[in-house]
């Protein structure tokens, strides 16, 4: 459901790029960096995809440190020597912490570190010495929806289906949202689920949702397996009644992308507004890099199936970035480059 390009044909897409480099990586010092980059970097996820987790999480971050080079290399809005990337400028510590508190910090504004650097051109949010807990940052991935590290109620990505919008000009916009977890439609109430819908800046300018019964309660649509559900929520447009295409970009211009598909992020303290997928995945994966490089001990704990319960999230976690990497990274490049 969350990717629409396979991850050998995102990587064909990458390498038939270098043909022709897209952006500013067109000549010069930074068509060589962009070629090089993304070889380096298809090279760590074929090797990550060979080995096991006990050393998975450092190819998977050392390929997309590379990635994420080859997109500042390309991107046409950093000029001079801006686009050159220098350290992480982010840090994570509190390995001695259970492992949903570790803690996760960004480096300043001024920093030139690729986490900070790539959060500037992609309109993310850093959040300096305030730190993010690792919990908060995974579960903004779609791909942890059934992996969660505690019992909590949770505020997930929540998947945005923009299919069913009809061509007819209107003056609203109307699509389901999924992934609502169950305790929110168990709540019931449109209160709650304006409670819940506050945390997220897109969905929190919805005008309505549908609703059924005397006492308006919202009409959610609950999987048939698993947990969870969604419900159809609509937005006033502000230019007025427009073509589908026009109400299409502007729920774009309200969610994330992911590789193809489009999700509602929270923004998650001390976060100011929801981080850009690929940031997302870049704390998360920079910490379980950190923490399998510094802490190995701690780290084989924690991947022991017979002992520890976030072993297989965090197995599912590491297959799925191999996975689902490679497209999120050709859209980020798209993105850049546009």
């Amino acid at each position: 459901m969350y990717m629409k390009k396979d991850p050998g044909e995102a990587w064909e897409q990458l390498r038939a790029s270098r043909a022709t480099p897209p952006g500013r990586a067109e000549s010069g010092a930074r068509r060589k960096t962009y070629a090089a980059a993304l070889e380096q970097a298809e090279q760590m996820f074929r090797a990550a995809a060979v080995v096991t987790p006990a050393t998975r999480p450092l190819q998977i971050f050392y390929g997309l440190s590379q990635a994420g080079r080859a997109i500042a290399a390309a991107a046409v809005d950093l000029k001079g020597e801006d686009w050159r990337l220098e350290g992480h400028g982010i840090k994570a510590s509190g390995f001695d912490k259970p492992f949903p508190d570790i803690e996760i910090r960004t480096e300043a504004a001024t920093s030139r570190g690729s986490f900070v650097r790539l959060s500037q051109l992609l309109a993310s949010p850093l959040w300096g010495r305030e730190p993010v807990r690792l919990e908060d940052a995974w579960d903004l991935l779609p791909v942890n929806l059934d992996y969660p590290l505690t019992t909590r109620n949770r505020h997930p990505a929540l998947l945005v289906d923009e299919r069913g919008i009809h061509e007819e000009p209107h003056p609203m916009v109307h699509a389901p949202v999924w992934d609502i977890p169950d305790w929110v439609i168990d709540a019931g109430s449109r209160e709650g689920l304006a409670s819940f819908f506050s945390n997220y800046p897109g969905l929190a300018e919805h005008h309505d949702c549908v609703r059924t019964g005397v006492d308006n309660r919202p009409d959610f649509t609950r999987y048939a397996q698993g947990g969870g559900g969604g419900l159809v929520v609509s937005w006033n447009m502000p230019t007025g009644s427009v073509p589908a295409e026009e109400r299409r970009q502007y729920l774009r211009s309200l969610a994330r992308n992911h590789g193809g598909a489009w999700f509602f992020v929270p923004a998650i303290a001390p976060m100011e507004r929801p981080p850009h997928l690929l940031m997302a995945w870049w704390a998360v994966i920079y910490t379980l890099s950190m923490l399998a490089r510094y802490d190995p001990a701690v780290w084989a704990g924690l991947i022991g199936v017979d002992g520890n319960r976030h072993a297989v999230p965090i197995e599912a976690l590491l297959k799925r970035a191999i996975d689902f990497l490679p497209a999120l990274i050709a859209a980020t490049l798209e993105e850049v480059t546009s």
